[in-house]
């Protein structure tokens, strides 16, 4: 059964956030709040904890979609191809906030990333998935996690969430109510496309 840890939104607890990240790095998946929805994730560097999350999601790890969640930008050079000053200043002004930027990938990401042409980029603006990156040195594999009902696309309540996904993941943190809007998806590989509509209105950072 996972832990359900409590975490302050704005003040996480050093201890609990310790806690999350001996969950990953013992390959563990977590349900984590971001200030979209809630998230499920895992260490992006542990092929097994990858290979679990994708059959999760009922997807071949080779074709999963699963964007990279980072603290800041200082992660762009490491996964992403080199990008023009114009690019990087939408990137800085929009993040962290309630983006996906799909970013031209490069050959050092993990091998789980392995053969991908694209990656997605997320910089959550919530001090909790930010500390859990922090604390464990190299960003987090996510994905949203959908409801099954046809009229709530998400959960927001995360003791619901909880009762739900309590035997398939290792932990859930409990930061509050979430949002029940995804983050916008944005292509920056040729331009700026919006390619979902969600939380984040581009135009404001353009």
């Amino acid at each position: 059964m996972a832990d359900y840890i409590r975490i302050h939104p704005e003040n996480p607890q050093e201890k609990a956030i310790d806690q999350v990240v001996k969950i990953l790095k013992n390959g563990g998946l977590i349900i984590y709040p971001s200030d979209t929805v809630y998230g499920l994730g895992c260490d992006i560097t542990n092929i097994k904890a990858m290979e679990k999350l994708a059959r999760i999601k009922g997807v071949k790890l080779e074709k999963s979609q699963f964007s990279i969640v980072c603290n800041d930008l200082s992660h762009l050079s490491q996964y992403t191809l080199p990008i023009d000053n114009s690019t990087f200043k939408i990137l800085k002004r929009a993040l962290p906030g309630p983006f996906t930027f799909v970013m031209n990938a490069s050959r050092s990401l993990p091998i789980a990333y392995k053969g991908k042409k694209t990656v997605g980029i997320r910089v959550p603006d919530h001090a909790v998935p930010q500390m859990i990156v922090e604390k464990l040195g190299n960003p987090i594999a996510s994905t949203s996690i959908y409801d099954e009902d046809e009229i709530v696309e998400y959960t927001t309540d995360p003791e619901l969430i909880f009762e739900k996904w309590e035997k398939l993941v290792d932990a859930v943190i409990d930061s509050g109510y979430g949002d029940n809007i995804a983050s916008t998806v944005v292509d920056m590989t040729d331009g700026v496309e919006v390619l979902r509509e969600g939380k984040g209105d581009i135009e404001d950072y353009l």
